[in-house]
């Protein structure tokens, strides 16, 4: 959302709401009793009104100061917005103002979040203001967002919900078995509920597919491929992709091997010629340097001058 090029009108409304005092008086005229009982004036302190998206494109607010409140334990934020020409998402606009207000807050180093008020400054032609400033207004049905902002958000917390209720969970039953379990000593003791899960055939193969490659990743199995081996005899549906995967994984493993043999088959080659170095009297420096060995590595071979 990034402002409209700067015109007169907002330059000198800038120049007058950067001045605290200015601020000060503007505040008291238009915040309403309830608001103002709770702000400290004496503390305004101008803020830096430029914010930048996630995909980093700039947006700016007109003004914004911080303020402590009354109590001494909180913060808040005053955000005075100039307009000229209505706006009819003009609310909404104030409410990403606010919430980009309050995330630099966390970013800073705050546990809570801040008040933010937002107030809107018009002097347009059209008069009284046209829009209502309810951000919830600018929902087709208002009083559902209502109560859907107003409340707590709904939560799927699987870490309380019993594994027989999850097994009746259809198609987010053996993700949420899985994932409620992840981090146990022994993911082998979820091979019988895993596969009658997997034997219901509502997860299809790629999720099936995801599934192992989480539980090796992120998983505590001893024995993985077993694991998997297992799972693939209990169930024929999926036996093809299970054993495909498990072969996988023991190809993976036997290169890592062979490639980790010849690792260390190149080192100990170099240790030989390096040693012949050294008992040749060559400086172990440039003997390092030939053989691609550290310092350390020569160390059980040092030769005496």
């Amino acid at each position: 959302m990034k402002k409209p090029t700067s015109t007169p009108h907002d330059a000198v409304f800038k120049t007058y709401l950067s001045h605290p005092d200015t601020a000060r008086d503007f505040l008291q005229l238009y915040l309403p009793e309830t608001l103002l009982k709770v702000c400290d004036l004496r503390t305004l302190h101008l803020e830096s009104g430029h914010f930048v998206e996630d995909d980093l494109r700039p947006f700016y607010a007109d003004i914004l100061y911080s303020l402590k409140t009354t109590a001494g334990d909180g913060y808040i934020y005053a955000l005075i917005e100039h307009q000229s020409t209505p706006d009819r998402h003009m609310a909404f606009r104030l409410m990403r103002y606010a919430i980009a207000a309050m995330q630099r807050h966390l970013d800073a180093g705050h546990d809570r979040l801040p008040l933010v008020i937002p107030v809107l400054f018009y002097h347009g032609l059209v008069s009284p203001y046209p829009f209502s400033l309810r951000w919830l207004d600018e929902f087709v049905a208002p009083e559902l967002a209502g109560h859907l902002y107003h409340g707590a958000f709904p939560l799927a917390d699987i870490t309380v919900i019993p594994d027989d209720e999850i097994a009746t969970h259809q198609r987010m039953a053996t993700l949420e078995l899985l994932q409620k379990h992840i981090r146990q000593r022994d993911l082998a003791q979820l091979l019988d509920k895993l596969s009658e899960l997997l034997l219901t055939g509502l997860a299809t193969e790629s999720q099936v597919q995801a599934l192992m490659h989480y539980l090796v990743q992120a998983g505590n199995t001893r024995e993985p491929i077993k694991f998997i081996r297992e799972l693939a005899l209990r169930t024929p549906q999926h036996k093809e992709t299970l054993m495909t995967i498990a072969e996988y994984l023991e190809q993976q493993g036997l290169e890592r091997g062979l490639a980790q043999g010849r690792q260390e088959g190149r080192k100990e080659e170099a240790q030989r010629i390096a040693v012949a170095m050294l008992h040749s009297g060559l400086p172990r420096d440039l003997v390092a340097r030939l053989t691609g060995l550290t310092e350390q590595e020569l160390t059980p071979w040092r030769t005496k001058a």
